[in-house]
């Protein structure tokens, strides 16, 4: 199967979040299951900057964006540890910046004319360079223009009869929702503008033209495909990808375990794995400990926090109990992050109030977040909606016991210590319902509870959650059983 992956960023070349881990893994593994996977992302100063070998291809050419033509030119490499190429689309007045989407906190201006040229570029060099593709895999609001494009512009030609699409939704609440005016610069004709194609409330929505044109629709859990489908969690969509349900189907995000394994590990202190976790864990709470200046003592307990510091993962949650658990039972915090200007403010007082319970680092650090999965002895995320989720996988591989707000793959991923699941043996972590403080402050007291008083419970969660599988060999085999069912299609 010949598969061309289209995504708005690429670990390591740029990422903001997990979609850019995804765009790298998920080729990596449909590529080892023996399918042809090529990958085409933007050309960002981050590419430039990444330090690997890039080659210019040569290859230039025009694209249309509205009433104006714009020159693209390729650049090529390969995703690091694999075979799968990766092309990036150079047009530096779009992408030769210093951020991917914001600067200052702002949008930049023109996000719409960027990613509809991407989105033209990547069906324009399908012709252009040859590429035989059975499937177009687009990804997020970026890219969401691709499968509409397909359908309504691309079809009808050769090379394109036989191309089936698929729209994967990483993060239903960023849409790319713009002036309507800018439809102009897709090409697309004002008859699409519908309430069934690309109009969303008298605006233009590029999520919602993937939604409503791709052959299949996927999201990255099970629990999400169903909660996007409600209002609670739709942002005003849940009408259309209820519509499209039929269509939809929700696969569980994978780790790398190349990058994500304590035994290899090389920015840990002491490297384990489940035979020896209870051993050498204790060291890497020491040494995280210290490099953040944290009061040394193994029996205080080390919560972790590598995040996006907004309203939607819940830290002002966290916040708001920090001083109850430092003053009262002596816990300790630490955050790795950085995001809503307030939140940082509030957690940087509170680093400074409770300078040995609790660090606080603004950036985001690859080799301080592996010291924090590998050092803390539980990891929060109070997230208020969670798509899917990695850091809660990338913690039971570390045997770090993760504490959840249940909802979206933090259900698909976490099982809560119960009475039935000690029982059965299945439990991994804990988690609370309600997403408020008063939910995740019982939800501490009940952890900690096991921590300070049931230590052989609390090392059965440890290697219960050592024991799972989250390799993308699993996810990777049911996106080619949905892939194989859109190309008979």
């Amino acid at each position: 199967m010949k598969i061309l992956f289209a995504s708005s960023e690429v670990v390591p070349f740029a990422r903001t979040g997990g979609l850019s881990d995804v765009s790298a893994a998920l080729p990596i593994a449909l590529e080892r299951l023996g399918h042809n996977v090529t990958v085409v992302m933007p050309a960002h100063r981050s590419v430039f900057n990444s330090g690997l070998n890039l080659r210019d291809t040569g290859i230039r050419f025009p694209v249309s964006v509205g009433s104006k033509t714009v020159q693209a030119k390729i650049w090529k490499e390969r995703i690091p540890d694999s075979d799968v190429p990766i092309y990036f689309v150079q047009q530096d007045d779009y992408f030769n910046r210093n951020e991917l989407y914001t600067e200052n906190g702002h949008d930049y201006d023109d996000n719409s004319e960027r990613f509809i040229f991407f989105s033209r570029a990547v069906m324009e060099m399908i012709s252009v360079m040859g590429i035989q593709t059975d499937i177009l895999h687009s990804n997020d609001w970026q890219t969401g223009l691709i499968p509409a494009l397909q359908a309504v512009l691309y079809r009808q030609k050769t090379p394109y009869e036989r191309i089936a699409t698929v729209h994967t939704i990483h993060n239903l609440a960023y849409q790319g929702i713009f002036w309507h005016w800018d439809l102009m610069l897709t090409g697309i004709g004002w008859e699409h503008f519908t309430f069934d194609g690309l109009e969303f409330y008298g605006r233009l929505n590029l999520m919602k033209a993937g939604v409503m044109f791709a052959d299949g629709i996927t999201t990255v859990s099970p629990q999400y495909a169903l909660e996007i489908q409600s209002s609670a969690f739709g942002y005003g969509m849940e009408t259309a990808l209820q519509y499209r349900s039929p269509m939809l189907r929700g696969i569980l995000n994978g780790a790398c375990m190349k990058r994500w394994n304590p035994e290899t590990d090389p920015y840990i202190a002491a490297p384990y794995n489940v035979d020896t976790v209870l051993e050498k864990k204790p060291i890497c709470k020491s040494d995280l400990q210290a490099m953040l200046g944290l009061r040394q003592s193994s029996s205080a307990p080390l919560f972790g926090i590598v995040s996006r510091f907004a309203y939607q993962k819940g830290i002002d949650l966290v916040a708001e109990v920090i001083p109850l658990w430092v003053e009262k039972h002596g816990v300790q915090f630490c955050l790795l992050g950085k995001g809503d200007r307030l939140l940082e403010e509030r957690l940087s007082a509170l680093a400074n109030k409770y300078p040995e319970n609790v660090a606080v680092r603004f950036e985001f650090s690859d080799e301080l977040s592996h010291k924090i999965e590998a050092g803390a002895d539980l990891f929060i995320m109070p997230s208020r909606y969670e798509p899917c989720g990695l850091n809660q996988m990338y913690s039971q591989i570390y045997g770090t016991i993760p504490l959840v707000h249940y909802t979206g793959g933090l259900v698909d991923t976490v099982t809560d210590l119960t009475d039935e699941t000690l029982v059965n043996n299945t439990a991994t972590g804990f988690a609370f319902m309600s997403d408020d403080a008063y939910g995740l402050n019982t939800t501490i007291w009940r952890a900690l509870d096991v921590f300070w008083h049931r230590r052989e419970v609390w090392y059965q969660l440890i290697k219960n959650g050592m024991r799972q599988d989250w390799s993308w060999a699993k996810s990777a085999i049911e996106y080619v059983r949905f892939y194989e069912k859109l190309i008979k299609k």
